[in-house]
């Protein structure tokens, strides 16, 4: 007993030796796997070529239009050329609202004379009266200043929300969440205290002439025309009303149409041994009508696809499930999310996590995570873990946001990840006519679908 206890410390340091050995053998694989999964997303990467096509060859998809079911159609197509155990299309009801026609809003009376706005009418906008609309404009900051002024003040006005995107925030989607309420409420706000029409800056953080359309909602009135103004226009219009009074004419020809079936896009593979636990990736489908939807979001949805098509490629076989996902109707609805959490809730699934790729085809900075309190303090401690091996890709981790679609299936109690890219020059784009296939560049593209694969790799392999 007496000889073992002398050698007891030598036992322990070699168990600790052997076992670190193990460790470093796990590490030297998975490294050895990733490098592989970059390899060939860089050389067999098919996302761009789909790319191509969904922008240029279909253009903008907004849900319930014939560009939104010629996606459909096309992702399913290509899905089930990848040699997935299933691909099949999940019926969700969409609204269909339609712009109608070239929106004008015009300075009518100012000491320069008349001067054209470039203009874009917001989602669910109804439209002017026919021959448009003239009213005096009168600039606010705030939703709030809205009730704070009151029917007297704002009766019969057109009401313009002009509190730019702070510049100083440097993740550029904190500073579109601090100002877009304008957008997605003012209008509301303004219809209640009898405003005739609304204009908002848009949200983006370029002084440029294009500007960024977006949904607004209507959910207690009928609702006022309502439309984003650039932030060039609203430069010039916030200086004019600092020195005289502006009256501005309006013309929009939106309308919402009867609501459309549609379909989120769905492809699979098997898991071999825990096949109940699905890993889910993930982007949106639609778009607005304006350029062709590139970065808004047809890069999530081919980022999406090709991490499958990469791991198929691998002959990888998952322990888990595998599932792209195709959300349809995000921009103004949000249909497609919701009905897939409320037929998964229905199937008494669960996702271990689900990666949402809804913030441009940028090159990859890492994942932020969302859960339930208490799944992030029991499962993100494991992700943590495999910062090592994805740090030499520029890649971390951090708490946050994950992404609109997959937010319903947070009450499961898995992990949520949103894929975030470098945000500068996303609000370059976001909505407007110049989201299109020119501006993704092809390997920035490619790394962020290795980044999501890699992800999904080290989560099927290990669990949470």
């Amino acid at each position: 007993m007496i000889k073992m206890l002398r050698y007891l410390p030598m036992l322990i340091c070699l168990l600790g030796c052997t076992a670190m050995s193990a460790q470093t053998t796990t590490n030297d694989d998975d490294a050895f796997f990733i490098r592989n999964i970059y390899d060939r997303a860089l050389t067999e990467g098919r996302c761009y070529t789909w790319l191509e096509h969904l922008t240029t060859g279909i253009g903008g998809r907004l849900a319930g239009s014939p560009q939104a079911a010629a996606a459909v159609e096309y992702t399913r197509q290509m899905l089930d050329t990848l040699g997935l155990d299933s691909v099949w299309l999940q019926p969700c009801t969409v609204p269909h609202w339609v712009r109608g026609g070239q929106e004008h809003v015009r300075i009518v009376n100012s000491s320069m004379g008349s001067i054209d706005l470039a203009a874009l009418a917001l989602g669910n906008s109804p439209a002017t009266p026919p021959g448009g609309l003239t009213a005096e404009v009168i600039e606010l900051q705030s939703i709030d200043e809205v009730a704070e002024l009151g029917r007297e003040a704002i009766a019969g006005k057109i009401v313009f929300f002009n509190r730019p995107m702070d510049p100083k925030q440097l993740r550029t989607f904190n500073a579109y969440g601090g100002a877009v309420d304008q957008r997605v409420f003012g209008p509301e706000r303004s219809a209640q205290q009898g405003a005739v029409a609304c204009l908002v800056r848009s949200m983006t953080t370029s002084t440029d002439d294009h500007p960024h359309t977006g949904v607004t909602v209507f959910p207690e009135t009928d609702g006022i025309p309502a439309l984003a103004i650039s932030t060039k226009a609203a430069d010039l219009l916030s200086g004019l009303l600092k020195k005289e009074k502006v009256n501005v004419y309006v013309e929009a020809h939106c309308q919402k149409l009867a609501d459309q079936q549609s379909y989120n896009v769905i492809g699979e593979i098997r898991g071999s041994e825990f096949p109940d636990e699905i890993i889910v990736v993930g982007g949106h489908l639609d778009s607005w009508d304006v350029g062709q939807g590139a970065h808004d979001d047809g890069t999530g949805c081919v980022q999406s696809m090709d991490v499958l098509q990469l791991l198929k490629g691998l002959n990888y076989q998952p322990k888990r499930t595998i599932r792209c996902v195709l959300f349809m109707n995000e921009e103004n609805g949000l249909a497609g999310g919701t009905t897939y959490a409320e037929v998964s809730n229905q199937n008494k699934e669960f996702h271990l996590a689900a990666i949402e790729s809804d913030a441009g085809g940028f090159t990859p900075r890492g994942f932020s995570c969302d859960a339930t309190d208490e799944s992030f303090e029991q499962r993100f401690p494991k992700v943590i873990e495999w910062f090592p091996l994805l740090e030499a890709y520029g890649l971390s981790f951090n708490k946050g946001g994950s992404g609109a679609d997959i937010g319903p299936l947070k009450s499961q109690g898995g992990l949520l990840f949103g894929f975030r890219p470098d945000s500068q020059r996303y609000f370059d784009y976001h909505h407007t006519d110049i989201d299109t296939f020119d501006k993704v560049n092809q390997r920035e593209l490619e790394l962020g679908t290795a980044a999501m694969t890699s992800l999904v790799y080290l989560i099927d392999k290990y669990g949470l």
